[in-house]
């Protein structure tokens, strides 16, 4: 008998019969002996729908009341799921958020998991009754309900997982494992039999959606057992791996993409100590997250361009604070461009072969696609490219690393 944490998508819970469906799921898995918890994200475009009503009301939106308002589809969603694991003859009980608790801190539509009391479930799920749980949700420090960020439910189900020591965790979807690339643009994609924890965060990081990046993160932290799975067909996923576990590693395992990403470029500023802080230090004060950063220093060694990039939905607040401080920076002009993607080659294998970023460059060049800015880690190379080139640098730079055959799963 194991402990397994079964988390479910929205797609895999769009409608009654596909919750019944995934119901008949967790009752495989009590049939083989197993103490089962469920996570559920809420149904299909729900969270869409109350987040649209929440914006028509206000535009200046409380944060507090805005996650009551978001939180409200999973919680719709456990008490079905309960619901319909009952019909099959289980016992199964929903637990929300603050009936655990499951505390966060206070960034609400934001707010990161602090801690899981798990004493109440356990007792539970030792008795043979099935727990499903919201995910996307907890309580603050002053017992307010607060949400996790889009995707959230990943991160939940992991959690709880690592809280209740859960053997595996199974997060299902309605695709049937982690891709050498996203398969509905590079038909050639395969599905990966393993991955490591940080490819997975690293691509989950950089535009991957199969599995959140924060999940993939605490996943990675814990040594939580994860496998990536399609609630829809009765296939092994991708499990997720320690990186010395003795699989063969490739170079690149995956190649992912964002087009969440824009570009701000600040033209002539003093090439001076401080300068640099004076634009990032506010930035993060305002909790807008930059990534890729580039500078290049003038001829004369007075002055300099900046470049970097912050997430689309914070472009016009990362203007706004930037602007605020123009006096100070003395910047000659802001540009700003949204019209960008970044893409990323990842693989563990990178930190013992040469010539991955050449051979990204040179695939690139050869197509005519111009890189606007690079970036780099231990095991990935980002770069900064047009949108309209998305597809074509995808598919190329897929089969220039090898990914197209057979051998890409491993």
């Amino acid at each position: 008998m194991a402990r397994i944490v079964q988390k479910f998508g929205g797609t895999s819970l769009a409608n009654i019969e596909k919750i019944n469906n995934a119901a008949r799921l967790v009752a495989q898995a009590v049939g083989d002996g197993h103490e089962v918890a469920v996570v559920v994200s809420a149904m299909s475009g729900t969270t869409n729908q109350l987040a649209g009503w929440a914006e028509e009301i206000s535009d200046n939106l409380d944060p507090c009341e805005y996650d009551v308002v978001v939180s409200a589809g999973e919680q719709i969603t456990a008490g079905l799921m309960a619901l319909a694991i009952q019909k099959l003859n289980i016992q199964a009980q929903s637990w929300l958020g603050w009936q655990l608790p499951i505390r966060t801190d206070l960034q609400h539509a934001r707010a990161h998991i602090e801690k899981i009391e798990t004493e109440a479930i356990a007792g539970s799920l030792a008795q043979g009754v099935v727990a499903v749980v919201p995910g996307f949700q907890g309580v603050d420090q002053d017992n307010r309900v607060a949400t996790l960020g889009r995707g959230g439910s990943d991160a939940s189900a992991v959690a709880l997982a690592a809280s209740i020591r859960a053997d595996l965790c199974n997060i299902y979807t309605d695709v049937d494992g982690v891709y050498t690339s996203d398969p509905r643009i590079v038909a050639k994609a395969r599905k990966l039999d393993k991955i490591t924890y940080e490819e997975m965060l690293e691509l989950s990081s950089l535009g991957a959606k199969v599995l959140q990046s924060r999940a993939a993160e605490l996943a990675m932290r814990h040594r939580v057992v994860v496998q990536v799975l399609s609630t829809f067909h009765d296939l092994p996923g991708t499990l997720l791996v320690d990186e010395d576990s003795g699989v063969e590693q490739q170079i690149v395992s995956g190649i992912a993409f964002s087009r969440d990403d824009a570009k701000i470029t600040l033209t002539n500023i003093p090439d001076q100590p401080g300068i640099a802080a004076g634009i990032f230090g506010p930035l993060s004060q305002s909790n807008i997250n930059v990534d890729m950063i580039v500078q290049n220093a003038s001829g004369d060694g007075a002055s300099a361009d900046l470049t970097f990039t912050v997430g689309k939905n914070d472009l016009e607040s990362a203007i706004s604070v930037i602007e605020g401080a123009r006096s100070s920076l003395k910047y000659a002009e802001l540009m700003s461009d949204d019209n960008v993607t970044k893409i990323s080659v990842v693989g563990v294998g990178m930190r013992t072969h040469a010539g991955v970023a050449a051979t990204m460059f040179e695939t690139l060049a050869e197509k005519g696609i111009n890189i606007q800015v690079i970036s780099t880690s231990e095991i990935k190379v980002s770069v900064l490219i047009a949108k309209e080139y998305t597809e074509l640098a995808l598919r190329s730079l897929h089969t220039a690393y090898g990914l197209d055959s057979e051998s890409s799963s491993r």
